[in-house]
């Protein structure tokens, strides 16, 4: 059974066009594309290292800005309401998106840790097998440690035996 990224990461590859712009372009400006267009060989290699710092870097700072408009949301809506009904709802809302930052808070220290093995050279590669976890899933989810049958195995024994 085909998944609908390896049918991506198979059409980038048989892409010649983009197969070599990833030598003429600095890494903010290469495009998930040509990242997934590199042949094999390449690796990790400094360009596209550098590449998914700068992913992680961005997804960073998203995070925080909407940790900063949920600050000013929150103190926003501070109003008193009289209807039990509208008051429940705004407390629902709040509710809801706080647990939606405190889910962002969580990945925010897996993107620092991310950032961290870019620079230590350790990025791209699983944490149990030391193979590569691959462009097109680190493109997916760039604070993957394991690559898809490392992470398959562990759901699998989670299911099997709970956490």
């Amino acid at each position: 059974m085909t998944t609908t990224l390896q049918k991506s990461v198979a059409a980038a590859k048989k892409d010649s066009k983009l197969a070599n712009n990833w030598k003429t372009k600095p890494a903010e400006e290469l495009t998930d594309a040509e990242v997934l267009a590199m042949p094999d060989s390449e690796y990790m290699n400094e360009k596209q290292l550098a590449f998914f710092r700068h992913k992680l870097v961005q997804l960073k700072q998203e995070i925080h800005n909407n940790a900063g408009e949920t600050t000013e949301n929150l103190r926003e809506d501070t109003v008193v309401v009289p209807d039990p009904a509208d008051r429940a709802t705004i407390e629902e809302e709040h509710a809801l998106e706080l647990r939606t930052r405190d889910r962002e808070r969580k990945l925010l220290k897996k993107i620092e840790q991310s950032i961290d093995r870019v620079d230590s050279g350790d990025y791209g590669y699983c944490d149990e097998t030391g193979e590569a976890i691959g462009v097109g899933r680190l493109l997916a989810r760039p604070t993957a440690t394991l690559s898809l049958e490392a992470q398959q195995r562990r759901e699998l024994k989670q299911k099997m035996f709970g956490d």
